[in-house]
C-alpha cells in the first residue's frame, strides 16, 4: 500500500460517523414525533448526503441521525430514493420563477443557470442518483419527471411565451419538445460529467442551440 492510499484509508477510517458505537447513540435520546420528527429525518438525509453521497447513503444512519427507528422511515419511505427527493423538496420548498428581464436570451441564460446551480450544490450527487434509479424503476421515474423534469420544462415554455409576446421567439418554437431542450441538456451533461456545470455550457446551449432553433 502507498503512503497516499494509506492516508487515504486513514482519513477515511477516522471519519466521525453518528452511529458507530465509540459514540452516544442518538437512539437513546428524546424521540420526535410528527412534523419535528418529519423535519429532523429530512436534515438528517441532506446531512448523510452530503457526506457520503447517493450510493453510499444509509437508510439506518438517517435513523440514527435523526433518532428515530427505522421501521419510521421505511413506512414512510420504501425507498431511499423516495427519501431523497422528498428531503430535497423540503430544502427547496418553493420554486424559482422563470426569469422576466425582458429579453429572451438573457431569461434563457438565467434559467438554466439557476438549474444548473442547483445541481452544483451539496445535493446535485442526490439529483444524480434519483435520476439513474428513475431509469430501471417506472413509478420512481414518475416522481422524477413531476418533481424536477416537468416543472423545469414549464418554466422554459414560460420563458419562451414571453418571447413570443415580443417577437423574439417564433410562435412554432412554443412546443414541449422544444422548451424541454434547454433542460434535457443541462442533464445530460450532468449524468456524464457530474458537477459542477461550467457556465460556459449554459452560454453554449443558448447561444448555439437554442437561439437558433427559437428565433423569429
Amino acid at each position: 500500500m502507498t503512503a497516499s492510499t494509506s492516508g487515504a484509508a486513514q482519513r477515511h477510517e477516522t471519519r466521525a460517523d453518528p452511529c458507530a458505537p465509540t459514540t452516544s447513540d442518538h437512539r437513546k435520546g428524546p424521540r420526535r414525533r410528527g412534523k419535528a420528527l418529519v423535519a429532523a429525518i429530512f436534515e438528517a438525509t441532506l446531512v448523510e448526503l452530503a457526506e457520503h453521497g447517493y450510493a453510499e447513503l444509509s437508510m439506518e444512519r438517517v435513523a440514527c441521525r435523526a433518532r428515530a427507528s427505522k421501521g419510521s422511515l421505511y413506512r414512510r419511505w420504501p425507498s431511499r430514493a423516495e427519501l431523497i427527493g422528498d428531503a430535497m423538496q423540503y430544502n427547496r420548498p418553493t420554486q424559482v420563477e422563470a426569469p422576466d428581464t425582458g429579453n429572451v436570451r438573457d431569461d434563457l441564460l438565467g434559467l438554466l443557470r439557476a438549474m444548473a446551480q442547483r445541481v452544483n450544490a451539496a445535493d446535485g450527487d442526490g439529483v444524480r442518483g434519483l435520476l439513474a434509479e428513475a431509469v430501471r424503476d417506472s413509478e420512481l421515474t414518475k416522481m422524477v419527471q413531476a418533481r424536477f423534469i416537468e416543472p423545469a420544462e414549464a418554466q422554459a415554455m414560460e420563458v419562451l411565451r414571453r418571447g413570443c409576446v415580443r417577437g423574439e421567439v417564433r410562435p412554432s418554437a412554443l412546443t414541449h419538445q422544444i422548451a424541454g431542450v434547454g433542460p434535457a441538456l443541462l442533464r445530460q451533461q450532468f449524468m456524464v460529467y457530474g458537477a459542477p456545470i461550467p457556465d460556459s455550457v449554459v452560454v453554449e446551449i443558448v447561444d448555439d442551440i437554442l437561439m437558433p432553433i427559437i428565433a423569429a
